[in-house]
C-alpha cells in the first residue's frame, strides 16, 4: 500500500492517526444520537457504515482519498464504546459490569492476536487476483463481515430484556427484577451533578486526562506500527513471518489483560497494578530499541511492551470510577474525548521520527517514554480520596 499509494512513514502515520480526529469530533453528536435512536438501532447503522468505508479503501488510488475514508472511519466508529456500555446497563447489574465490560474490552488484542497472520496470508496468497493487489483485498475481505453483521444487529440485538424474542417469560421477569432492585440501588445513591465548571477546573480530572492522553500515544504507538517494527528486526523475515510474530504480543496482551484485572478486583488494588502495566510498556519499547541487533531478544522486549499495554486496561478503567460521582459524567467526557486525540499523536509521532532518522529507535525510546509518565502520573493518584459510590457493596 505504502508504495501503490506513494506514501512516507510520516504520511502513514498520519493518516493512521486521522482517525481519532474524526473520533474526537464526532464523539459527543454521536452519543447524542446513540440516546435518541437507541443502542440496537445505532449500533447496527454504524456497523454498516464502517464496513462500507473500509469496502471503499479498497479502491482507494491517493493519500488524500485514504486520509478522508480514515477520518470517516473514525466519525462511524465513535458511537461504538458508549453504545456497548449503554447496552450492559441495559441487561446486567451494576456488581456484574466490571466484568462484562472486561470480556467486551479483551476483542481488540485477540483481534489483532488472530488478525495479523490472517491479514499477511491473504496479501500474500490472494495477490492480484481479479488484478486487485492484496492489499486491496484485505479491506474488502475484513469490511464484509462488518457490513453483514450490522444487519445482523438490527435483528438480533435487543435494546433490554423486555425485547429479546429467545428469553422464556420467566427468565425476563426474574431478570427484571434484578435490575429493577439495581436501579433503586443506584437512585439511592445518586449524588446531585456539580456544574460544569467545577468538573473542567478539578485537577483529578486533568490528571486522568493526561493520564489517558500518554497511555494512548503508546497504545496506538504499537497498534499501528508493530509490524513494521518486527519487520526491521531482521531482513530475513517474509511478510508471513511477520504476520504470525505480530500476533504472540497481541495474545499475551490479552492474557495479561484478564490476569491483571482478575488480581486488582481479588485484591481491590487498582493504582499499582495500573502504573506498573505503563512501566512495563516503556521497559519493553526501551528494551527493543537498544537490542535491535538481536531480533529476538528485541521481539521478547516488544512482547513485554504488549503485555504491560494491555494489563493496564482493567485496573485504569476501575479507577476511574472513584472520580467524584458529582462530576463524574461530565469529567469522563472529557477524559475519553482529549485523551483518544493521543491516538492521532502516537502514530504520527513515530512516522516523523522513523523518517527523521532513519530507524525506529528514537520512535520507541519516545512511545516509552510516553507510558512511563502516564505511570508516574497514576501513582500520584494515590494522594487522592475521592468519593465511591456503594451500590455495589449493596448488591453484594
Amino acid at each position: 500500500m505504502d508504495q501503490s499509494l506513494g506514501l512516507t512513514a510520516t504520511t502513514y502515520g498520519f493518516i493512521a492517526g486521522i482517525f481519532f480526529i474524526g473520533y474526537f469530533v464526532f464523539g459527543v453528536p454521536g452519543n447524542m444520537i446513540l440516546e435518541k435512536v437507541g443502542a440496537r438501532k445505532w449500533i447496527g447503522l454504524i456497523l454498516v457504515l464502517w464496513g462500507a468505508v473500509t469496502l471503499l479503501t479498497a479502491f482507494v488510488h491517493s493519500a488524500v482519498e485514504l486520509t478522508t475514508l480514515r477520518f470517516f472511519l473514525g466519525v462511524f466508529e465513535a458511537a461504538l464504546f458508549p453504545g456497548m456500555t449503554l447496552i450492559i446497563t441495559y441487561w446486567v447489574r451494576s456488581a456484574d459490569r466490571a466484568g462484562a465490560v472486561a470480556l467486551f474490552m479483551i476483542a481488540p488484542p485477540l483481534a489483532n492476536s488472530f488478525g495479523a497472520p490472517l491479514a499477511t496470508w491473504i496479501i500474500t496468497h490472494i495477490h492480484m487476483a481479479l488484478d486487485l493487489a492484496g492489499w486491496r483485498w484485505l479491506f474488502l475481505i475484513v469490511g464484509i463481515p462488518a457490513v453483514l453483521l450490522g444487519f445482523f444487529t438490527f435483528w438480533y440485538l435487543a435494546d433490554n430484556p423486555n425485547k429479546a424474542s429467545w428469553l422464556t417469560q420467566d427468565e425476563k421477569k426474574a431478570l427484571n427484577e434484578e435490575l429493577a432492585f439495581d436501579a433503586k440501588l443506584t437512585e439511592d445513591n445518586k449524588v446531585q451533578g456539580a456544574p460544569f465548571k467545577e468538573a473542567f477546573t478539578n485537577g483529578r480530572v486533568w490528571k486522568m486526562t493526561f493520564i489517558n492522553v500518554f497511555y494512548v500515544v503508546g497504545l496506538y504507538g504499537l497498534t499501528f506500527w508493530l509490524p513494521q517494527m518486527i519487520g526491521e528486526l531482521s531482513s530475513k523475515f517474509s511478510t508471513m513471518t511477520i504476520g504470525w510474530l505480530t500476533a504472540a504480543p497481541y495474545l499475551l496482551g490479552a492474557i495479561a489483560l484478564v490476569l491483571n484485572s482478575r488480581h486488582s478486583d481479588s485484591t481491590h488494588e487498582r493504582i499499582w497494578h495500573t502504573a506498573c502495566g505503563a512501566f512495563l510498556g516503556g521497559i519493553g519499547f526501551i528494551g527493543a530499541a537498544l537490542t535491535g541487533h538481536m531480533p529476538w531478544v528485541a521481539m521478547g522486549f516488544l512482547c513485554l511492551a504488549a503485555i504491560g499495554i494491555y494489563a493496564w486496561s482493567g485496573p485504569y478503567w476501575a479507577i476511574t470510577t472513584m472520580m467524584d460521582p458529582r462530576i463524574a459524567a461530565i469529567g469522563l467526557g472529557i477524559v475519553n474525548a482529549l485523551g483518544n486525540l493521543g491516538g492521532f499523536v502516537g502514530p504520527y509521532a513515530v512516522g516523523w521520527l522513523k523518517d527523521s532518522t532513519g530507524s525506529q529507535i528514537t520512535a520507541m525510546i519516545f512511545l516509552a517514554t510516553s507510558l512511563i509518565l502516564a505511570g508516574l502520573i497514576v501513582l500520584s493518584l494515590r494522594r487522592g480520596n475521592d468519593p465511591v459510590k456503594k451500590v455495589e457493596q449493596q448488591e453484594l
